[in-house]
């Protein structure tokens, strides 16, 4: 293998949050992991230690560090990680796709999405190394650890931001409609910058002060909790909404922000206007929004820069084990996605607008079960945060303070510096948000595809694997993939800032 030499103990370190040093890291040997002890656990027997259970006899593996996080523990955290606020726009997407070309977009980005995982879990496994930034270092040195770690860091910043922005501009909306008041007030609890920092200070930054991912297990638990309501709402929904769609006593807006009406609907009145087959599913579209489509599915399943800090706190981890959880938060994901966008879809039909509460708004803007839903939404998402913080501080940690004990100044130093940043540009600057777009256009396809690719190629060793063998092929094309994705999305995105629109995006 060509490439920098690391002394192994400098990317032991790395890897141990807690400060313990055993003399273990003494050792230069490196093991091979294919076909070693590390991959003889089934998916089947891990199964059974699905949530904790009581402390049991630890087993010492390729780092110092004891992963204590049970397998459960680690699908809610993958799958908190993956979700986003995406999913609101996935019935949108599934109208200017049809539902058989969703389905095939979704199953093929979904399965992309676990081969690039692959590809991180067998190239951490031939070197021995957990942290993202570290493959890289291997793989193209500096260089290659530096692009890793700015990636990251700003791919979940910018996510971060997107959050924070939604808790800033629904919580307030929500607040008012529970009190049914028909026009927005000064009082401080209808101020989304003063909402945004109350949520910051009291939910995520006590969480994001947790010593190791793993303990959020029970937070990303419940988030996804608040997502199955919200699934299950959106089919209870679809029999229950006629269509077409009752005309409201009030205003109504077809657009994405949508004009509350100043009655309440109590039950069906004249149908809109509606063209022939409006209530009629479509099973393949091509029109002017189905290529915008495609850049937001193939990012639907981000959750790469959590899934070395994952496998690293995982009890007795072995990459069968790893690949195990990564298929089951995948697969769990997927079909909340289809699920969510098929019910979505099913109930407006070509109506569906962007965001698909807003949609339900049209109908009545004082459902108390959608606003219930926007509430699950909003903890989801404001759950989510922290889970995608600890990579952030991570990657900052490798790039300013590598070979450094754990320091709990340093820990809390910088979640207090990213949250502050980051209310910050959501309170003063929302309008970078669509800088952080189009950063996330690029960090997110090197993330998902072309860093795993590219460090499989070159952390492989060519008498293992020739650069002409197959998997080295499948990897390039993979790579050559994401540089594909990555034009599609910077080429839309700039296209739409040409002619004024708001069309593309990401899913997180």
């Amino acid at each position: 293998m060509e490439g920098p030499e690391l002394p192994v103990q400098a990317e032991m370190v790395e890897l141990v949050p807690n400060g313990k040093h055993a003399a273990a890291l003494g050792t230069t040997t490196i093991p091979s992991l294919p076909g070693d002890r590390f991959d003889e656990n089934q998916c089947g027997a891990e199964m059974e230690e699905f949530l904790p259970h009581g402390t049991e006899k630890k087993q010492t593996h390729f780092t110092d560090f004891e992963g204590k996080t049970s397998f459960g523990m680690s699908v809610f955290n993958l799958s908190n990680a993956i979700m986003g606020s995406g999913i609101l726009g996935l019935a949108y997407a599934m109208a200017n796709t049809g539902i058989i070309l969703f389905l095939f977009l979704l199953t093929a980005v979904a399965l992309l999405s676990s081969y690039s995982i692959h590809l991180l879990l067998k190239s951490s496994g031939i070197v021995g190394i957990r942290a993202y930034e570290q493959l890289g270092f291997r793989a193209f040195g500096t260089p290659g650890k530096l692009a890793a770690a700015i990636a990251i860091t700003l791919q979940n910043i910018g996510a971060m931001s997107s959050y924070l922005y939604i808790v800033k501009s629904e919580v307030p909306l929500v607040i008012q409609t529970f009190l049914n008041l028909e026009e927005k007030t000064t009082d401080w609890y209808l101020n989304g910058n003063y909402l945004v920092i109350l949520v910051s200070v009291t939910i995520i930054l006590p969480l994001a002060l947790m010593k190791q991912l793993g303990y959020l297990g029970y937070a990303s638990g419940f988030s996804l909790s608040c997502m199955v309501f919200f699934l299950i709402s959106v089919i209870y929904k679809k029999f229950q909404i006629p269509c077409p769609l009752p005309e409201q006593g009030g205003n109504i807006t077809i657009g994405t922000n949508v004009t509350l009406g100043s009655e309440h609907w109590d039950g069906p009145a004249a149908p809109l206007p509606t063209e022939v087959g409006a209530c009629t599913p479509s099973f393949f579209t091509l029109n002017s929004q189905t290529a915008y489509t495609i850049p937001i599915m193939a990012f639907a399943f981000v959750c790469h820069p959590e899934v070395l800090p994952i496998y690293t706190e995982l009890k007795d981890p072995s990459k069968k084990k790893m690949q195990c959880i990564s298929n089951i938060s995948i697969t769990v994901m997927y079909l909340m996605y289809f699920l969510a966008a098929l019910f979505g879809y099913l109930t407006f039909y070509g109506r569906v607008e962007s965001e698909l509460l807003h949609t339900y708004s049209r109908v009545d803007p004082f459902d108390v079960l959608i606003l219930c839903v926007r509430v699950a939404v909003l903890t989801a998402v404001t759950l989510t945060v922290p889970i995608v913080l600890f990579p952030v501080r991570r990657a900052i940690q490798q790039m300013l303070f590598q070979g450094k004990n754990f320091s709990w100044i340093r820990h809390v130093a910088i979640a207090v510096i990213l949250l502050t940043f980051i209310n910050l540009l959501v309170i003063f600057a929302p309008s970078i948000l669509g800088i952080f777009g189009l950063i996330g256009a690029t960090s997110a396809p090197c993330l998902i595809f072309i860093f795993p690719a590219i460090f499989y190629i070159r952390i492989m060793p060519k008498d293992k694997e020739p650069l002409r063998s197959t998997p080295k092929i499948l990897a390039a094309c993979f790579a050559l993939l994401g540089v594909l994705f990555m034009i599609m999305s910077l080429s839309f995105i700039i296209t739409d800032w040409a002619t004024g629109g708001g069309r593309s995006g990401g899913s997180h």
